[in-house]
């Protein structure tokens, strides 16, 4: 309810929220905690006008799909995936299995980027890291 409560105000200043609660990759009851989040994110999105809008930051998900409900109300605008602590191998295989989510990588994007590396090393990093991520989000 919290999330909500900080996006009404968000959606009263005419911006578009970001709600991002997030799943402990290494929670032993993960995809029971996955569907609870899921029941009450649809929840809140009940209190919210037709107008507005809302984008959600969310762990991927132990079951395939699970967020396309989400996806799929009109005052979602867009789903984005946490790699949430996953490799960025195991991140884009787990957000290639979800349809309609775009990867919003941190960790996962700089994996493999060192200090020492020389800007070629650094920038053929990136590009792999880049061109992984975005296979996976065509999804």
């Amino acid at each position: 309810q919290q999330q909500f409560d900080i996006a009404m105000r968000v959606l009263a200043k005419g911006l578009v929220p970001i709600l991002e609660p997030e799943v402990d990759i290494r929670a032993s009851d993960k995809e029971a905690c996955e569907r609870l989040l899921l029941d009450l994110l649809l929840e809140g999105l009940g209190q919210l006008a037709p107008e507005d809008w809302v984008v959600f930051k969310l762990t991927l998900p132990t079951q395939p799909d699970l967020y396309l409900p989400l996806m799929q109300h009109p005052c979602t605008l867009r789903v984005l995936a946490l790699s949430g602590g996953y490799a960025r191998e195991e991140a884009c295989k787990l957000l290639a299995q979800n349809t309609g989510m775009i990867a919003s990588f941190s960790r996962a994007f700089t994996e493999g980027l060192r200090d020492e590396q020389s800007e070629k090393d650094f920038s053929k990093t990136v590009d792999a890291s880049c061109e992984l991520i975005f296979q996976a989000s065509r999804g």
